[in-house]
C-alpha cells in the first residue's frame, strides 16, 4: 500500500531525490527529508521482567519466543525501516517514531541491524508504566536531528471502579533538525478493549495530554514546528483525533489552535495501516502544527504522506490475504513483520 497526497507539480519537479544532493531547477535549489512511525508490534527481548508483563514472551512462554524469532523479527524490521522514504532520499528516515518495544535494550539490537546500522541511529526511551511493559521511543539520525531536551508526559485514566489504568505516556522531544528548532510527540493511545465507544474517553485523554503540550509551544512560539505521530487507535475522524486535536483534512482549513492530518484523506480514500474483520483503519498517524505549511514560515515544509505496505509485508493467501503480514497469528508464528504498516511524510527546504 503506497499512497500520497499531492504537492503542487512543479515542486515536485524540482526535487529529485536527496538531502545531500541538491536539485537545481533555475536559481532554486531544494532540500528533502523523511519523518515516520511504526508499530513494530511486540518487540520485547528474551529475559523476564518480573516488573511488568512480559511472560508470553519468554523461551517458555506462550508464543515459546527465542533468539532464533527474535534475529528475524530484528532482520524484518531493519530491512521495513532501511527502505521508508528512500524513494527520494537514500538517507531514508530520519527521525522515526516506534511503539510496543519492551525497553531501550531491544532498540540497541534493532538500530545494530546491517540494513539500518550505517544510519548511526540514536535512540530517545523511556520507561512507561503500561502494564504489558510496552514503550514508545524515538529514533533518529544525528546527521539531521540533535535532541536538546525530551520528557515522558503521563496520561492518566481510570476505571470505573477509580482505579488507574495504566498506559503508555506520551514522549516529547525537542531539538534542531537540519537548523531549525522542532518538537516531536510519540503516543501510543489506550487500545479499543472493551469497544471503541466505552474506552474512547481513555484516547480523549491521551490526546488531551497532547493537545495541552501543544498549546504551551504555540503560546512559547507561535510559529513552533512540533509532530504529533503515533499507534492513535483511532481513525482520523475520531472524536480524539478530530476535535480534541482539531486535526484537519484540508490545508485551507487550519486555523489558529488548530492542526494538519496530511492522512485524513488517505483513510477517507479507504486506504489503513491495520485490518480488522475486512475493514481497515488508519490508526497510525502523523500530525503537523500549522508553521509546517505556512511557506512563510520559512524552513522545512510539509510535502508528501505516505503508508508504506509493499507486497512482501502482507499476507499472501487464505482468509487475511493483504492484510499486515505478522509475526504471530493467535500463539502461532508465522514469521511475518508486524500487524501495522509504517507512516511517514516528506519535508521540503528551499535553500
Amino acid at each position: 500500500m503506497r499512497a500520497t497526497v499531492s504537492f503542487p507539480s512543479v515542486i515536485l519537479a524540482l526535487i529529485f531525490c536527496t538531502v545531500a544532493n541538491l536539485s537545481i531547477w533555475g536559481q532554486d535549489r531544494y532540500r528533502i527529508a523523511v519523518i515516520g512511525f511504526y508499530n513494530v508490534e511486540n518487540l520485547f527481548d528474551l529475559e523476564n521482567d518480573v516488573t511488568i508483563n512480559d511472560e508470553d514472551f519468554l523461551p517458555t512462554g506462550s508464543y515459546l519466543w527465542n533468539a532464533e524469532k527474535y534475529k528475524e523479527k530484528m532482520s524484518h524490521l531493519g530491512r521495513v525501516i532501511s527502505e521508508l522514504g528512500t524513494e527520494k532520499t537514500p538517507d531514508g528516515v530520519a527521525i522515526l517514531g516506534v511503539s510496543e518495544v519492551e525497553n531501550r535494550k531491544v532498540l540497541e539490537d534493532l538500530v545494530k541491524e546491517p540494513q539500518i546500522a550505517s544510519r548511526n541511529y540514536q535512540i530517545v526511551h523511556y520507561d512507561s508504566p503500561d502494564e504489558r511493559g510496552i514503550d514508545v521511543a524515538l529514533l533518529y539520525n544525528p546527521k539531521y536531528f540533535k535532541v536538546s531536551a525530551s520528557k515522558s508526559l503521563p496520561v492518566l485514566i481510570y476505571g470505573e471502579d477509580k482505579r488507574r489504568n495504566f498506559t503508555r505516556d506520551v514522549l516529547l522531544v525537542s531539538g534542531v533538525f537540519d537548523g531549525e528548532p522542532i518538537h516531536v510527540m510519540v503516543n501510543h493511545w489506550p487500545s479499543r478493549s472493551g469497544g471503541e465507544k466505552v474506552s474512547d474517553p481513555w484516547r480523549v485523554a491521551a490526546a488531551a495530554v497532547c493537545k495541552k503540550a501543544c498549546d504551551s509551544l504555540l503560546k512559547a512560539d507561535p510559529k513552533a514546528k512540533f509532530v504529533i505521530m503515533g499507534d492513535l487507535n483511532d481513525d482520523p475522524v475520531n472524536n480524539s483525533v478530530k476535535e480534541v486535536l482539531r486535526a484537519k483534512k484540508e490545508k485551507e482549513e487550519v486555523r489558529k489552535g488548530d492542526t494538519f492530518n496530511p492522512f485524513y484523506n488517505l483513510y477517507k480514500k479507504g486506504l489503513g495501516t491495520l485490518a480488522y474483520r475486512d475493514a481497515w483503519s488508519l490508526f497510525d498517524q502523523i500530525i503537523l502544527s500549522p508553521a509546517w505549511i505556512q511557506p512563510d514560515v520559512g524552513g522545512y515544509q510539509y510535502f508528501q504522506a505516505n503508508v508504506h505496505g509493499p507486497n512482501y509485508m502482507r499476507q499472501q493467501s487464505g482468509q487475511f490475504k493483504g492484510y499486515p503480514f505478522r509475526a504471530y497469528v493467535g500463539a502461532t508464528y508465522v514469521g511475518g513483520y508486524s500487524d501495522h504498516f509504517p507512516t511517514y511524510f516528506y519535508l521540503v527546504k528551499k535553500i
